[in-house]
């Protein structure tokens, strides 16, 4: 039997999940992340799943794989020795950056330093215009000057950047072939060809971003792949994009800085997936992990897409991610709000004497106190034990006992003492903290543009995630909660669900009522040609094929852009009028004002070439109909605090695995499972389906 593999790395555990592609049966696994070497926990993950399924590693014909290592590489500053060619006059690009700052009244912040130090930083005579017509030819001396000192200082990679190169490619072309005569074993990026748009700062951070973490990405796959193979696993290897497709391991390579969010990104899939499923299609995606949480929209079953996303930027406790603390891309990437609270996110006392928590995590060595592994700071998944949230007997499957001793030292000698409260209500204190903090996440990618997220379903996952979800879903009045079965690697399973997907773009600022629909359609077609191409070099047919065709546009004078959907076929004037209505009426919802009268610009154009894959369905349970009273799922008691109840309430506690469709349970209940818990608050209910998901409802005032 044909089967799929799913692997996600995430900073505290790795995830791994197994699909029969005939049954659509489902097997996870989850084992703690390897930091020094993330590929070894790849490696670790397969083989165990493998091991413990009886499936050997030729059955396995997809693999896809989630992880952050190019994120990690670029937040610890283990890129590569990399070098900055641009356009002469313009060398001080990555210094000067963006006058902008993630908190305008922070007198300490200091902004990131450049990936490239200036020292590696190098102008050469050229320039174009705007619209690709040489002013200054290529001084080719100066390039191969250029060339030699960089190889003088040993540069590995080399991020080429002139000036309108988005316009005519030529001359990065050129510099690009020079620098690899001098020196041939230096990788060589071009901004023309990694993020062709507008905007030099915005496309050099992209390509330096790229330059940097290729050679690190490229060891690491070529590790994975190494071992995959001496294990006997020969199915081609997939790697998920930040916006939500996978590509090859050798495009991966070639082109990194697309993959920065690839463990987010596949949270986000698995959650529309699952809502496709269930009849869902406006949804906000909520994933707890260990270090952090991070929170998409879901609309029509179409993740939110953003082109202005920043990386290594610091995870903020309450506050969301920040314009202006990390390195800009422009590369499509699933809209996610991140914030440092996670079950390892650690609570603090400040020196002003009030109770913090994160952005900094125990991570998965040592882990929270209660982990037993040297831990000494109090973490959420210690505040979750001490208050009865989470069970010391059947934590992972029972695999690791936790120690609510420790976790109770933890908080009394860290945060209890320090602000005189006992250690109770401080653990409570920190998880209501934490809730804080995920309620603006979740307002930030709902209220603040323009939804009301009464109107959609909360899809909860990752390890922590059904802990809180429930009181989240009460905070922000959200009707209907969903737990999908096993949680804790719902990211691993958005990896077997995607598609093969290629985004290109080409920069094109002209006034609509002015515009070449020609020429656009030309350039249309050309992106469509190449897409196809890619996608046919890895064996996508054309009927697997779809193309998705949208443009960015704003009113004259602006500088921010609104991405329209267009038709798939060549425009004409009508399609144009529809355009413009449509770009007006987004721009009323995202800003809650139009312009109709004034004039609009097409600014940049992009299309998505998509190679679609057979999805595998999702494993129907039998139903018992004999009973809808879960009785004999109940493993124990336990009890649990809630302070709607004003202190702990003994509650039952239920193992999922033996939990049929059709049962139903009243708050207030404890649901544990290999990689999850499940807390069901009172006054609510939870109802299984016929897949085993927990549908949690009964919206409350307190």
């Amino acid at each position: 039997m044909p089967y799929r593999l799913g692997v996600d790395i995430g900073g505290t555990f790795t995830d791994a999940t197994l699909i029969n592609e005939d049954t659509g049966e489902i097997r996870i696994g989850k084992i703690s992340s390897t930091p020094d070497d993330p590929s070894m926990g790849f490696l670790e993950a397969t083989l165990r799943i493998l091991r413990e399924n009886n499936v050997s590693a030729s059955e396995v014909s997809y693999v896809v794989h989630g992880t952050t290592v190019a994120t990690n590489a670029i937040i610890e500053g283990k890129i590569a020795h990399t070098g900055f060619v641009t356009t002469d006059g313009f060398r001080d690009m990555l210094e000067i950056g963006r006058q902008i700052r993630p908190s305008l009244y922070d007198l300490q912040f200091e902004k990131p330093k450049p990936l490239v130090p200036r020292y590696l930083c190098f102008g050469v005579p050229e320039r174009l215009d705007a619209r690709g017509e040489v002013l200054i030819p290529l001084d080719e001396r100066a390039v191969r000057q250029v060339a030699e000192m960089l190889r003088e200082e040993q540069v590995v990679s080399v991020a080429v950047c002139l000036l309108h190169a988005y316009a005519n490619p030529d001359h990065e072309k050129r510099v690009g072939e020079i620098i690899q005569d001098v020196s041939p074993e230096t990788i060589i990026s071009l901004s023309s060809e990694v993020a062709p748009e507008f905007g030099e700062y915005f496309r050099a951070s992209t390509t330096v971003i790229n330059a940097g973490i290729r050679p690190v990405v490229a060891r690491y796959l070529e590790r994975i792949e190494k071992r995959l193979r001496e294990e006997g696993l020969t199915a081609e290897l997939l790697l998920m994009q930040s916006s939500g497709g996978v590509y090859t391991f050798t495009e991966a390579g070639r082109k990194p800085v697309f993959m920065v969010e690839s463990g987010p990104a596949a949270g986000v899939i698995s959650a529309a997936y699952l809502g496709k499923n269930l009849g869902y299609g406006d949804i906000i995606s909520f994933d707890m992990g260990g270090t952090t949480a991070k929170v998409s929209l879901i609309q029509d079953g179409v993740p939110k897409v953003t082109k202005d996303y920043e990386v290594g930027a610091a995870a903020k406790a309450g506050v969301g991610a920040h314009r202006g603390g990390g390195y800009p891309l422009r590369t499509p990437v699933i809209d996610l709000v991140e914030i440092g609270a996670g079950g390892g996110s650690i609570a603090w006392v400040d020196s002003g004497g009030i109770l913090r928590v994160g952005p900094q995590s125990a991570g998965a060595d040592p882990g929270p106190a209660c982990y037993g592994k040297g831990g000494t700071e109090p973490t959420i998944t210690d505040a979750n034990l001490v208050l009865g949230r989470l069970s010391p007997d059947f934590f992972l499957g029972g695999e690791m006992n936790l120690e609510v001793e420790a976790a109770c030292h933890a908080i009394q000698t860290q945060c209890a003492d320090p602000l005189e409260r006992d250690v109770v209500k401080t653990a409570y204190a920190i998880v209501e903290i934490a809730n804080a903090a995920m309620v603006n996440a979740l307002r930030l990618v709902s209220v603040q543009r323009g939804y009301d997220p009464r109107d959609f379903v909360l899809v909860a996952f990752g390890g922590a995630g059904p802990v809180h979800a429930n009181r989240l879903a009460a905070e922000t009045e959200m009707p209907t909660t969903i737990i999908p079965m096993s949680p804790g690697t719902t990211s691993a399973l958005g990896l077997l669900v995607t598609d093969l997907k290629h985004d290109y773009s080409t920069t094109m600022i002209t006034q609509v009522d002015r515009l070449d629909i020609k020429l656009v359609n030309h350039i249309y077609s050309d992106l469509e040609e190449e897409g196809r191409a890619t996608l046919e070099r890895e064996d996508i047919s054309p009927e697997e094929t779809s193309i998705l065709r949208q443009v960015d546009m704003r009113y004259g004078g602006q500088s921010y852009e609104l991405t329209i959907p267009l038709p798939n076929h060549p425009l004409s004037p009508a399609d144009i009028t529809q355009v413009l209505a449509q770009f007006h009426q987004a721009h009323d919802q995202a800003y809650s004002f139009s312009a109709p009268d004034e004039p609009v610009e097409f600014v940049t154009l992009r299309l998505t070439a998509t190679g679609h894959i057979v999805r595998p369905r999702l494993h129907e349970l039998e139903h018992d109909s004999s009973n809808t009273v879960p009785t004999s799922a109940q493993k124990t008691t336990q009890l649990v605090y809630f302070a709607e109840r004003d202190g702990y309430v003994d509650c039952p506690l239920y193992d999922r695995y033996r939990l049929s469709p059709g049962y139903i349970i009243e708050g207030p209940a404890i649901i544990v499972e290999l990689d999850s818990t499940t807390i069901i608050h009172p006054d609510y209910r939870a109802e299984v389906d016929k897949f085993g998901n927990l549908i949690l409802t009964g919206y409350t005032t307190h």
